[in-house]
């Protein structure tokens, strides 16, 4: 799996950017909104990726950060979007914007962005709502935006709970208790132990 790549941007067309690397010119396949991001032609640049590989084809996917690519692995869950598609989406509507409208359960937006249509909105919520791996920035962060809590918060959102409602619940919970000195002498594993027991207490009523 090659996770990214650093090198030059040689070139720039729709739909694609040409990445100099090691004398190796990649094909990188990415959305219209990634190019505007990505830096200019002779600049620098790292370039998230997903490679897909079949019998018939290989194609290279690139996005400008790891939440990029997240949003588009969340979009492959929904069945009838394949990675062509999922870029298509992602060309007319930023990361945020989708998860939001995702969020709050509004199909009518979903299907006025082009390349979903009625049916693959309601898949996309029935599938996605309140499950999507986007980083919340007001979460308690360590330093490279994720929260001191992620496994807790992404061990019960595979449970089926809403994301929002955990994430809202696991830092609260966290605050409080760091507060009340229960977490005082106890190490991470024994704190994300507690937390998960008492949110799923919580979550469950």
């Amino acid at each position: 799996m090659i996770n990214s790549l650093f090198g030059t941007v040689s070139g720039k067309m729709p739909g694609h950017l040409f990445l100099e690397n090691n004398g190796i010119e990649w094909d990188i396949l990415v959305s219209d909104k990634a190019l505007d991001i990505i830096a200019p032609v002779g600049n620098t640049a790292k370039i998230f990726t997903y490679l897909q590989h079949t019998d018939q084809l290989m194609n290279l996917f690139g996005f400008p950060s790891v939440e990029d690519r997240n949003l588009f692995f969340d979009l492959l869950k929904v069945d009838g979007i394949g990675p062509k598609a999922a870029l298509k989406i992602l060309s007319n509507t930023t990361s945020q914007n989708l998860a939001s409208v995702i969020d709050s359960g509004d199909v009518g937006v979903l299907e006025k962005i082009p390349g979903i249509g009625k049916k693959t909105a309601a898949k996309m919520l029935l599938q996605l709502k309140g499950k999507l791996t986007l980083e919340d920035s007001s979460d308690k962060a360590d330093g490279s935006g994720k929260s001191e809590f992620e496994t807790v918060i992404n061990g019960l959102s595979e449970m089926g709970y809403d994301k929002k409602l955990v994430k809202d619940a696991v830092n609260r919970l966290a605050a409080q208790k760091q507060k009340e000195g229960r977490f005082d002498g106890l190490s991470q594993t024994e704190k994300e132990d507690m937390l998960f027991r008492l949110c799923i207490v919580e979550l469950a009523n």
